[in-house]
């Protein structure tokens, strides 16, 4: 790498870290709940480590520790997988031409995409002097880093710290609680919302607990697509 490049590359990472900090605090806290969790679960530390670097995927990797502890099941694997992460293939679409001739660096802000390095690198309001493609990579590769390692100290500390554990199987749950809510609050019509509530509600009681979740879902997007127009008209798609 030329000298040049060496000064673009320093100049994009100064730029890029003050917006990855917040990023920190909060991956870094879940990260760590994650670790501890598989480690309370039953697995080595190296598996919290494992998981986040190959998937990265946040919510599906604590899905995953129920996929692992459940008889083999790959199709309904896949599918739950796919559904709890379709969403990328919108950020994806939406980021063809912002990572449009990024070269070598283009496999890895791909892989490398998640809710909160998407919302930094689609709205943040890069200097003209700062290389986008740099910065780009650079966010992208921070925010993977935070939750690589802050899962894997998790695990660490399941491991070297022994205390009650009693339910921290629920961090899961209120995380997706505390999702819904921000969603709630953002919404105008709560439509979305709703349709959610009373699509898991309905299936809940047709397939029951162990079987509702993969019906959910495919009902919720079915829904969604058939009434995009009056909901995007409601404000409910952003």
């Amino acid at each position: 790498m030329s000298e040049s490049s060496k000064s673009r590359a320093a100049a994009a990472f100064h730029a890029a870290f003050p917006y990855t900090i917040p990023i920190f605090a909060g991956f870094w806290f879940l990260g760590l709940t994650y670790g501890v969790f598989m480690n309370v679960s039953g697995f080595s530390f190296w598996y919290p480590l494992l998981i986040a670097a190959v998937v990265f995927g946040g919510s599906l990797e604590f899905v995953i520790v129920t996929m692992l502890q459940a008889p083999f099941a790959p199709v309904q694997s896949f599918i739950m997988a796919l559904l709890i992460q379709a969403r990328h293939l919108f950020y994806g679409l939406s980021m063809l031409e912002k990572y449009k001739g990024l070269g070598w660096k283009k496999p890895f802000v791909i892989f490398w995409m998640c809710d909160e390095t998407f919302s930094i690198n689609c709205t943040a309001d890069i200097p003209p002097d700062i290389d986008r493609g740099w910065f780009y990579f650079f966010v992208s590769m921070l925010d993977y880093a935070y939750w690589v390692s802050g899962s894997f100290m998790g695990g660490l500390l399941g491991t070297m710290v022994k205390f009650n554990t009693a339910g921290l199987e629920f961090c899961m749950t209120g995380m997706f609680v505390v999702i819904f809510l921000e969603q709630w609050f953002k919404e105008k019509s709560k439509f979305t919302s709703l349709l959610g509530l009373g699509a898991a509600a309905l299936c809940l009681y047709v397939f029951g607990p162990q079987n509702f979740m993969i019906p959910a879902m495919i009902l919720i997007l079915a829904v969604l697509t058939v009434l995009r127009g009056p909901v995007a008209k409601a404000g409910d798609y952003r």
